[in-house]
């Protein structure tokens, strides 16, 4: 499949195995992820009768779109019981090569090795996109200083390099005041971790190690609003939902303006390098032998459901997009996008 990104350069190349963010412009200000095939604005219900275990793990990030499409679907289908589980990308896919789950949440494309493992344990599986994010940089409200930071200054934080010795916000910029940087962020199974330390520190993995890391981004959020000199990163999602308690920070673009992330950025990739696709993976297997498996990620491409990935803070797909992600599942497409 060919699609085209508009995120600039260093991004493009991020998100070129993944999918256009063209339309997502007037997508995002009118608010649905395709045409709205529900009724008086309910999502659509789907594989009614259906029943059984579901088992998902992965993704923080993406565990809102997974949980959100789990409510309405369980009660469009009460037989059904769908547990999502929370380990970070990385530790999703563990459990998901393992054959502990049916879908792993991802907020970024499965590694080779971690392709060779499922392989290895026989474990056929087909990359679903489902919605985009932009990576939030967040500070406690309290913090009246810093507005914009660069992708350097992010660096000059996070690098290994920072480690022991830059602890404080006036080392980051002269003018912002001596107070101590708390950091906080997420561990090293995320996706996030890695997909924001390969843009920051040009390496994925490369971070220092001594800020409070956590799986659970509600625990970043905690930490990073107690502290006046608290910063911290996550999805978009985790901001939105505690916009009142935490300040975003606007980011420098590849074009050198200073971009807020919101709905209408992720959607245009201004707001880049942060802004990044997001996946889920249905075990084949599953799929095809448990009709509540594929109820129930059928139900996650319908374009009717679009607007639940938004109201938890995402991009949803355009129609193009959707329905590509739709024909990969129809077609039995296995592995990762090459393109």
């Amino acid at each position: 499949m060919q699609f085209v990104s508009q995120l600039g350069a260093r991004s493009a190349r991020r998100l070129a195995c993944s999918f256009s963010i063209l339309a997502l412009v007037g997508l995002a200000a009118c608010g649905g992820g395709g045409a709205d095939t529900s009724v008086d604005g309910e999502p659509a219900a789907a594989g009614e009768g259906v029943s059984g275990d579901i088992q998902i793990d992965g993704s923080s990030t993406v565990f809102p779109i997974s949980e959100a499409m789990a409510e309405e679907f369980q009660i469009a289908n009460p037989e059904t019981r769908v547990t999502v589980g929370v380990s970070g990308s990385g530790g999703g896919f563990e459990k998901f090569c393992g054959g502990e789950t049916d879908i792993s949440n991802a907020s970024r494309a499965i590694k080779d090795e971690e392709v060779a493992t499922c392989e290895a344990a026989g474990i056929e599986f087909i990359e679903v996109p489902i919605a985009y994010d932009g990576i939030t940089v967040v500070t406690a409200t309290a913090n009246d200083w810093a507005q914009c930071l660069t992708v350097d200054e992010l660096n000059a934080i996070w690098s290994p390099e920072a480690e022991g010795s830059v602890e404080n916000w006036n080392q980051v910029r002269a003018e912002f005041p001596d107070e101590p940087l708390a950091l906080y962020g997420p561990g090293t199974d995320s996706g996030t971790f890695d997909y924001f330390t390969e843009e920051v520190n040009g390496e994925e993995g490369a971070s220092r190690g001594d800020y409070t890391s956590s799986e659970d981004d509600n625990v970043v959020v905690t930490g990073v609003e107690s502290s006046n000199g608290g910063l911290g990163y996550f999805g978009y999602a985790y901001y939105a939902e505690n916009e009142g308690d935490l300040k975003s920070l606007e980011i420098e673009n590849e074009d050198g303006e200073c971009i807020a992330p919101t709905l209408e950025t992720i959607a245009d990739g201004s707001y880049n390098p942060m802004s990044r696709p997001l996946f889920f993976y249905v075990k084949k297997e599953a799929y095809d032998t448990k009709p509540q498996v594929q109820a129930f990620v059928d139900y996650k491409l319908d374009p009717a459901n679009g607007d639940l990935v938004q109201e938890v803070g995402y991009v949803p797909l355009p129609d193009e997009d959707l329905a590509a992600s739709k024909a990969r599942v129809d077609e039995g497409k296995l592995g990762k996008d090459p393109s």
